[in-house]
């Protein structure tokens, strides 16, 4: 069985999201930065408007996978956002990552996510389909009015 170099992207056009509570860092490869013009990191805000902007933008520049780092809820809207527009959407916990020695800022960070998501290095967290997501709101949403109705 032959074995993949280290140096083989198994996803060249992937991208690299730092989740943050008021801003997001985003990077993508160079080449693609570069064909279109733009740095290849880039911080966006976290309003709907802005997150729309970045998937657009990575649409494109021509991304089609992007790993998405959280270890919050942040998460949440940019991941919705980003499949809306074709993108597929990697989660990736972001606690695993924080040992890794040097990388202490969010610049780093989301260029180290899309340099070992280039490489296939990362597992994508389970994430249920959209119908299952909309059952567990409503369940949680029963649970949490039948709390109040009985206080």
């Amino acid at each position: 069985m032959a074995m993949r170099k280290r140096e083989d992207e198994v996803f060249p056009n992937a991208a690299g999201i730092d989740i943050g509570a008021s801003s997001h860092w985003v990077a993508v490869h160079r080449h693609l930065a570069d064909s279109a013009g733009c740095d290849p990191v880039r911080q966006v805000g976290a309003m709907t408007a802005d997150l729309q902007a970045l998937a657009a933008w990575l649409v494109s520049l021509g991304v089609d996978t992007v790993a998405v780092g959280s270890t919050g809820v942040y998460w949440i809207p940019v991941f919705e956002v980003l499949e809306q527009h074709g993108l597929k959407v990697w989660l990736v916990d972001a606690r695993q990552m924080k040992y890794v020695p040097g990388r202490k800022s969010d610049v780093q960070d989301c260029q180290w996510l899309r340099r070992l998501m280039s490489l296939g290095l990362l597992r994508a967290a389970w994430r249920p389909s959209a119908e299952v997501c909309v059952l567990r709101a409503v369940a949680r949403q029963r649970e949490a009015l039948l709390r109040e109705q009985a206080r």
